[in-house]
């Protein structure tokens, strides 16, 4: 059984930094890409980064661009979001997520898709504060 477990978030005052842990069992952890969502009330989930199988390829939204940074740690399963400089407008719940079935060609090309994820963590909620 597949279990993404999100931690880590919290509030923050604007300027702050904030680092996402999400632990994954029940597959091989190097074999899935691996990514975080976002989503704010009222708003539609979005991207926010991604990380190709085995902590390849890192691929970023225009909203974490400069500011944040996955990571994976393939011995401990464990996916990071190290966020620094946090907004307002970064005030959201945050999902880990994860592809574990292929095909994982062209990831550049669908890795933001929300269709593209077949596993999802409960969410860990960001607050920060201006």
């Amino acid at each position: 059984q597949v279990r993404l477990m999100e931690s880590g978030g919290g509030s923050v005052q604007a300027g702050g930094s904030l680092r996402l842990s999400c632990g994954a069992s029940g597959y091989t952890f190097g074999s899935a890409c691996m990514g975080w969502f976002r989503q704010a009330p009222g708003m539609e989930r979005e991207a926010v980064a991604g990380i190709y199988r085995g902590g390849g390829s890192e691929v970023y939204g225009d909203s974490a661009k400069g500011r944040f940074r996955i990571s994976q740690d393939n011995a401990k399963k464990t996916l990071h979001l190290q966020m620094n400089n946090l907004k307002p407008e970064d005030t959201a719940t945050y999902y880990c997520v994860a592809k574990t079935n292929g095909p994982f060609d062209y990831y550049r090309e669908w890795w933001s898709r929300i269709a593209e994820y077949n596993y999802w963590g409960q969410g860990t909620q960001v607050t920060v504060s201006s």
